[in-house]
């Protein structure tokens, strides 16, 4: 028709040709919505052209409104109507309810909009799109593609699904509840319905109703067996609710579908042009729906195994972990934000962890080696560290890193010689470990903490407060083989550096009494011992979480004679005279 003068006899045949086009052209596309615009805008000038008006200077909001309200035409109406309704599914795919809704208003009849506006309580976009009246199909010029009928309840459906997000991002949790459930019950395909059931259940969840989100991610599941987010979604629910062998079970039939890799389901029928799925596309949606690596889940099943404390299945699950590492993770997963994964040293040093703990000590010391070998030339020879840096990062001379993520590199190769030390004091060899304890200790030298004062420990930066909990853990741990070795002084020296790092520990405060009365100090030993704080170990750590990969080491050094040594000082104390009240 372009070269043609606008002819208002032949424009319902033309309007019908531009809306079949523009339906294939999407469908052609197999994407999101995006792209024919111009093709709408040269329809409705051409329409104005032959009722003798012009818009080329108006945007496509105000084009629309000019061509609704001006052209009477009888014949128009139901062209006009269905063009209107596939501009309405641009606007949704674009999040732009608003012109939506806009369009509506136009569209709709005087008696509708009286409809509409006494559908109190009711949102006005869903109300505008049911009161909506669909030109009837015998009155187009020729055969449709796709059915306006078809199309309205598609539009119904994906307003109701965006609507719902937004809501749920905004936190407005029951009222995303009740826009979801009106999507659920719409036109779509088994794919978008399960994707629905899973929105549903995330909303659910942060309403505080696990029972309820697990019955709508199951519901996803029995919808499309393949919507694996479902199942990640429902692993972290059990999570929270500390059922530990469901979230476990979840998580290992997680990670055996995706290693399956089946063929990707039809999403929907191939005779929609204009699907549901073309038009809800959000950032929120898409990280509900995140495809998780099978490596991301095996990490998921390490990690809650350790900290349950199955060591054996935690260790095996490790292992299998790092042997895909091996297959090039960092091309597969994206290790940013998104992933559930750590930093790929800290999963190491887990890993570490649970060998160490699994008896399995050898492997251990070689998980940190390579720790140890890939950070050596990542870190500065010296660190200067202020307590509460007025600048968020900046760059570390001679490394090429910010000063944050050479902390951490350092916090990484001093835990790996700590996780040594630990390891070859379990296998005997008392030398090694206090080499290897010592090794951290010199490593952790090249840290300079300048500003008002080490002590305020509130202070200090997270990664320094870790370095400063693993100096400890290192001293108590040569402490601890210095001991063995009979060099009581060394290791009196070792508790007591402890103590200057971390006023108050209960371990290092033990130990150091222990150190003091193997030197036969014990009336100095029987004052430390009354001194001693009064709260477990386990209420001195609260309220300060440290790595993962710590908390073996942090066991360990815990002081374990404690009644022994309590018996001891009280006998001494009585046959001294001694108050034996603490």
């Amino acid at each position: 028709m372009r070269g043609l003068p606008a002819a208002l006899p032949t424009l319902p045949l033309e309007l019908t040709v531009l809306y079949n086009s523009l339906l294939f052209a999407v469908g052609a596309s197999d994407s999101a919505i995006k792209g024919e615009a111009e093709g709408m805008r040269q329809g409705l000038l051409r329409v104005l052209e032959a009722c003798g008006a012009c818009g080329q200077d108006l945007s496509t909001e105000e084009l629309w409104q000019k061509v609704l309200q001006e052209v009477t035409a009888e014949e128009l109406q139901s062209p006009l109507h269905r063009l209107g309704a596939l501009q309405a599914a641009w606007w949704l795919a674009a999040s732009r309810l608003e012109n939506a809704a806009g369009l509506f208003r136009l569209l709709s009849s005087t008696e509708n909009m009286e409809r509409v506006c006494c559908s109190e309580g009711e949102n006005e976009l869903l109300s505008l799109l049911k009161a909506w009246q669909v030109p009837a199909e015998e009155e187009a010029s020729m055969p449709l593609v796709q059915s306006t009928k078809n199309l309205k309840e598609i539009l119904c459906t994906a307003a109701a699904f965006l609507q719902g997000l937004q809501e749920l991002e905004a936190g407005n949790f029951p009222t995303a509840l009740s826009f979801l459930q009106e999507a659920a019950g719409g036109f779509c395909s088994k794919r978008v319905l399960a994707q629905i059931y899973t929105c549903l259940g995330c909303c659910a969840q942060r309403m505080g109703k696990p029972q309820t989100a697990l019955q709508h991610l199951k519901r996803a599941l029995q919808v499309d067996f393949q919507c694996f987010p479902a199942l990640f979604h429902a692993a972290a629910v059990y999570h929270k609710l500390e059922e530990t062998d469901a979230e476990l079970q979840t998580l290992t039939l997680l990670y055996e579908a995706l290693g399956k890799k089946p063929p990707a389901a039809a999403s929907c029928s191939p005779y929609f042009l204009i699907r549901t799925e073309l038009l809800v596309h959000t950032p929120l949606l898409a990280s509900f729906l995140r495809d998780h690596h099978p490596s991301e889940v095996k990490y998921l099943l390490a990690r809650r195994c350790l900290q349950d404390g199955r060591v054996a299945d935690a260790a095996e699950h490790y292992l299998d972990f790092l042997a895909l590492l091996q297959e090039g993770l960092q091309q597969q997963v994206p290790l940013n934000g998104s992933s559930v994964l750590p930093r790929i040293p800290e999963v190491f040093l887990e890993a570490a962890s649970t060998l160490e703990q699994a008896g399995r000590h050898e492997d251990a010391i070689a998980v940190c080696e390579e720790v140890i070998s890939r950070t050596a030339d990542l870190i500065p020879r010296m660190l200067r560290v202020e307590e509460r840096p007025e600048e968020p990062d900046c760059p570390s001379p001679g490394a090429g890193l910010s000063q944050k993520e050479s902390l951490c590199c350092l916090a990484w190769r001093a835990a790996a010689y700590l996780h040594q030390g630990w390891a070859w004091a379990k296998l005997g060899e008392t030398k090694e470990a206090i080499t290897q304890f010592s090794r951290c200790l010199g490593n952790l030298l090249r840290v300079q903490i300048y500003g008002s004062g080490v002590e305020a420990t509130e202070n200090l930066m997270p990664e320094v407060e870790v370095l400063q909990k693993i100096r400890l853990l290192s001293l108590i741990g040569r402490g601890t083989q210095f001991l063995e070795t009979g060099q009581h002084k060394e290791a009196l020296l070792d508790f007591q550096h402890g103590l200057q790092i971390s006023p108050g520990d209960p371990d290092a405060a033990s130990y150091l009494v222990e150190a003091l009365w193997s030197l036969n100090r014990k009336q100095e030993a029987a004052a430390r011992w009354q001194k001693l704080p009064q709260s477990s170990p386990e209420e001195e750590g609260q309220g300060r979480l440290f790595p993962l990969y710590l908390a073996s080491c942090l066991r360990q050094a815990t002081f374990p004679h404690g009644r022994s040594l309590a018996r001891s000082v009280q006998d001494y104390l009585r046959t001294t005279d001694q108050d034996p009240s603490r």
